[in-house]
Formats: C-alpha cells, structure tokens, sequence
C-alpha cells in the first residue's frame, strides 16, 4: 500500500485507508497532498498573511485547504504572528516539537517513566518523535536525553544496560509508525498513581 509524504489533515493517515468518520475519507490522495503543497509553495517564498495566502493558491480555497493549514499549524511547522504565517525553519521545528508541550506526552516528558510504565513511556516517545518527523537519530538522541534528564533511567527498572542499548531495541516502533496514544495514555496513568 502506498504511503504518502503529508497526512490526512483530519485522521492523520498517510496511505489511503482513513479512520473510520474522516472528513476526507474518499478525496483522492494527490487533492490532499496537494493542498498541503499550495501552502507549503507559497510560504517557502516567505512569511504570507494569511488572506494572501487564500489567494496565492492555484484554484479555490476550500475546507481541505483550511484543514491541511490548521494541521500545519498544530503539528508546529507553521507559526503566526499578527495574522502573517511563516515556515518554521528545520532548526527551529526540531527545537520547539524536543519537549511535548500537551498530556499525555507532557507528563512523561516532564515526570519521566516510572516502573510498571517504562515500555509503554519508552515506546510512546519514540512514536511520538517519529510522528513529529523527527529523524531517527534525532528521536533516539531525544529519547536518550530524556531517559536521562527525566531521573526514567535512574530509577532502574530497565533490562538493558544502557539508554542508548534501551532505544535502539525499540527501533522497530520508530520505523513501523506506530501511534503513541494508547501507550502514553496508558503510560501517564501509571505515572500519575505513582506520584500521588
């Protein structure tokens, strides 16, 4: 099955089996992906105001549009200031998506794994980075980092011998694209017990 570059801005699928209630379930691929180019094209030529943004597409600006520009927005690629949109830079992109800022994944990221959790935490930040498109190296650099800063990894608990031996046996959830919401809802709620 083919998978494509851009997600649904609804349901977040990249290949042409949407969630069940999708808005955009049954749009062809190239419409969807294409509205997020139109966007991506013109803001690449720098900061837009939104309105002539509307504009500048090639064709009408429709609810898929709308829809592909709130993701932008939500997934941080997209900034606005003063109603003017502007492409986040990759620098600046993999800076602001390096500390999740909404629970579930706030809470692991600030609290850090507890035991009874670590597989789910371990797992969920790995999904969650790769999600954010972050490259491998960066989500195992990431999640090393954060198994250290959190205190996850001195509170032991951990088979491996080290956070770096940790991440890379969890490779396969970074390269099979697996969701990070379950685990880290399941992985919040034993870490919120722990620290009550």
């Amino acid at each position: 099955m083919p998978q494509f570059d851009y997600p649904c801005p609804d349901c977040r699928a990249t290949s042409s089996l949407h969630d069940a209630g999708c808005e955009f379930e049954g749009r062809a691929w190239p419409e969807i992906e294409r509205a997020y180019t139109d966007i991506v094209a013109e803001l690449t030529a720098g900061p837009t105001e939104e309105r002539a943004l509307y504009d500048a597409v090639d064709g009408e600006w429709g609810a898929l549009h709308r829809a592909a520009l709130e993701r932008l927005q939500r997934d941080e690629r997209v900034t606005e200031r003063n109603d003017v949109l502007r492409l986040r830079t990759s620098e600046e992109f993999r800076e602001q998506v390096s500390e999740p800022t909404r629970d579930p994944m706030r809470t692991i990221y600030r609290q850090g794994s507890v035991p009874g959790c670590h597989d789910n935490a371990v797992f969920a930040m790995i999904a969650w980075y790769e999600m954010v498109g972050l490259s491998w190296a960066e989500t195992r650099e990431n999640v090393v980092e954060w198994l250290h800063d959190s205190g996850a990894w001195t509170r032991g608990g951990f088979e491996e011998s080290t956070p770096g031996e940790l991440v890379d046996t969890k490779r396969h959830v970074y390269e099979s694209g697996y969701g990070w919401k379950e685990k880290a809802d399941a992985a919040k709620r034993v870490i919120t017990r722990h620290r009550g």
